[in-house]
């Protein structure tokens, strides 16, 4: 498999099993500890939050700490019952084998690969979890723990959710079940009763910087209008930081400023054609939806600082200049969000796609300053 085949790794960032430190969520990180110390270890835990905030990172930080914790705490790597952090050495055993992902104590769930489509299917399928059952038959190794990460468990197809469901309903002993979910409204709701809920949060800036730096990523002079952009997200940091996002959104202010600016939309719908194109063309509506959001939001607080493109926030002023104006740009957001999803669905030509959504904001734009 290769890592573009990695379901659960962002592109051009290290695997969370490979991520040693965890920035910016300590509340969630103590919430886990003080139930393992007051041994009352939950069977199944729900990781929620944003995307990209590091809920893989704890997921996996929780995964090495059961594994390698000795039972009872009687001795060695956590001398306390009440251990401080969740750190296992990288030179321990088994950390050396989770991120080898031959750790015979721990399985993980998530999209597989499509060896005939040569592509990652776009749900976890039934017999992802289904795998499971052979995990649970076998002996936890030397009397120790086991552990089942699901990432991310709101791409489950139905029937990998009920087949989960029946886990959960009955869960083996000595083990524990890691549910990374980026949108838990999507689990069925017995899913979600039947877990203890960890809730990771956007990072701050100087958690971020350290974040991406640990990425092995600098963004220079970009800093602020990354952070910016990025809303406390690692994973979207990288994402645009790889992609080229600054560039994209600056490109995407000039086009939404301008209702004569036709030919750099056109320039800018074209350049998201072709298969090749297919991540560009994902990166610039996820960039349409954020600066509905941030249009929205500047209606109720004003524009947020600092801004993500120079222009921006009198931009964002001049639309939304209000609360009335904020909530015609929100309903906006959904109703553009609900047709890219359903044009990305039937294939609809990206271009096309991407004009309409354009006069769509140059109409409501209109619509308000009237």
């Amino acid at each position: 498999m290769t890592e573009a085949a990695e379901a659960d790794r962002a592109p051009g960032a290290p695997h969370p099993r490979e991520t040693p430190a965890l920035f910016g969520q300590e509340a969630a990180e103590r919430a886990f500890l003080d139930a393992y110390a007051a041994q009352r270890l939950h069977h199944a835990w729900l990781i929620t939050g944003p995307r990209g905030v590091g809920k893989a990172t704890l997921a996996w930080r929780i995964a090495r700490f059961l594994l390698a914790a000795p039972r009872g705490q009687e001795a060695g790597l956590f001398a306390s019952p009440a251990p401080a952090s969740l750190d296992v050495p990288a030179d321990h055993p088994v950390a050396r084998r989770v991120a080898a992902l031959s750790d015979p104590g721990l399985v993980l769930v998530r999209r597989p690969w499509d060896a005939k489509a040569e592509r990652l299917k776009q749900e976890i399928t039934v017999d992802e979890v289904r795998r499971l059952k052979h995990f649970f038959e076998l002996s936890a190794t030397d009397g120790g723990r086991r552990v089942v990460i699901v990432d991310a468990a709101d791409e489950m197809n139905p029937n990998a959710a009920n087949a989960l469901l029946k886990v959960l309903e009955e869960p083996p002993a000595d083990t524990t079940l890691l549910l990374i979910a980026h949108q838990p409204s999507r689990l069925l709701p017995t899913i979600l009763s039947r877990c203890r809920r960890l809730r990771c949060t956007a990072l701050g800036p100087d958690d971020l910087a350290r974040a991406l730096d640990q990425a092995g990523a600098d963004p220079g002079p970009d800093a602020p209008a990354l952070a910016a952009l990025s809303e406390g997200s690692v994973g979207t940091a990288l994402r645009l930081l790889n992609m080229e996002g600054l560039t994209l959104y600056r490109e995407l202010i000039v086009v939404l400023g301008d209702p004569n600016a036709r030919p750099a939309a056109l320039a800018l719908a074209d350049s998201c054609t072709g298969r090749a194109a297919a991540d560009r063309l994902a990166l610039l509506l996820d960039l349409v939806d954020l600066f509905l959001a941030r249009a929205a939001r500047t209606g109720i607080s004003g524009p947020p600082l600092p801004e993500a493109a120079a222009g921006e926030a009198a931009l964002l002023s001049r639309l939304s200049p209000g609360p009335a104006a904020a909530r015609r740009w929100a309903d906006l957001a959904q109703s553009l969000g609900a047709r890219a999803r359903h044009g990305r669905a039937v294939n609809l030509d990206p271009a096309a796609l991407i004009l309409d959504m354009v006069l769509k904001i140059h109409e409501t734009a209109a619509a308000t300053a009237a």
